[in-house]
């Protein structure tokens, strides 16, 4: 069977997102009220597996190990 996931990686909440402050500035100076700005990223992926909960393991895997820097992200899974 096919399911398909987004994985969404965001840099972790104590670190200083650059790129989101950056964003939030151009915002602000287009006049257009903003708080805090985080920018991330978000990948979809069709995996083939026998069971839902084992494609949700090849995929928290995969964000482990591939998608995401633990050192400096963090992620989540959804199901589409």
């Amino acid at each position: 069977m096919t399911f398909k996931f987004r994985v969404i990686v965001m840099p972790r909440r104590d670190l200083l997102d650059p790129q989101g402050r950056a964003v939030a500035s151009v915002l602000r100076d287009m006049g257009i009220k903003v708080g805090e700005v985080r920018i991330g990223k978000s990948v979809e992926v069709e995996v083939k597996a026998n069971s839902e909960e084992e494609a949700m393991e090849i995929v928290k895997k995969m964000a482990d190990e591939v998608l995401s820097n633990p050192i400096i992200e963090d992620y989540t899974v959804q199901e589409l």
